[in-house]
């Protein structure tokens, strides 16, 4: 009779979690909450043109606040599905790179929102800085971020087999933030919410993931 398996030789995949749940449903929800108050906006507000106009410039006028209010809202959809996908992946897998930029990222979009709620009227000049340094702090971060962590499912039994769409999807919004700064032709508002559209999505495809591996449907053993 073989001798029984110690803890060690155990698996080192922790037992699918009820708060990994709770965070991949958070991560949809919020994603989904974005997408549709930001793309309801595209539709009243009649006084900008949605080919031009960035999304930033949503946030001022009518409708601001509840736009604000989101943007902070998906700072903290960020962190709870970075927190969730660091702490659901095999312990091989893990890096705190991408948990870092995504929290950096969470709190300069918050940034941007914070600061275009008194800034405009109380410093003009220090808030268009301001304003432009969160926004490209956030959009770094969150891209770099997305593709550090596609990089690591490799490294994961289970979650291998997400790494050619998250790698595909984060390089090619990676790709497009730069061709979206460095190209002319490319820098109108309709690009700048199309990578937006991208990110978010992206949000809730890892949150979809996540919520699988919480609720059991990823069963594969790490190693």
């Amino acid at each position: 009779m073989s001798a029984p398996r110690s803890s060690v030789d155990a698996p080192s995949r922790p037992v699918p979690t009820r708060l990994a749940e709770l965070a991949g449903l958070a991560a949809m929800t919020g994603a989904v909450g974005f997408l549709l108050v930001a793309g309801s906006l595209q539709l009243v507000r009649a006084d900008l043109d949605w080919q031009r106009a960035t999304l930033s410039q949503y946030l001022l006028g009518p409708w601001g606040l509840l736009l604000r209010t989101t943007y902070c809202v998906l700072a903290a959809t960020i962190v709870v599905l970075a927190l969730g996908l660091h702490a659901q992946l095999s312990a091989r897998a893990r890096s705190a790179a991408p948990l870092l930029l995504f929290c950096i990222g969470a709190v300069a979009l918050a940034g941007v929102a914070i600061g275009d709620s008194w800034l405009p009227q109380a410093a003009p000049y220090f808030h268009h800085w301001f304003h432009h340094t969160c926004a490209i702090t956030a959009f770094l971060c969150v891209t770099t971020g997305m593709v550090l962590q596609a990089w690591r499912f490799r490294l994961d039994d289970a979650w291998r087999r997400y790494f050619p769409l998250a790698a595909t999807w984060s390089v090619a919004s990676y790709a497009l933030l730069w061709l979206h700064a460095l190209w002319p032709p490319a820098g109108q508002g309709w690009v700048q919410k199309l990578l937006i559209a991208l990110i978010v999505i992206a949000m809730w495809l890892g949150g979809w993931w996540l919520w699988r591996a919480g609720s059991g449907a990823t069963v594969a053993a790490r190693r």
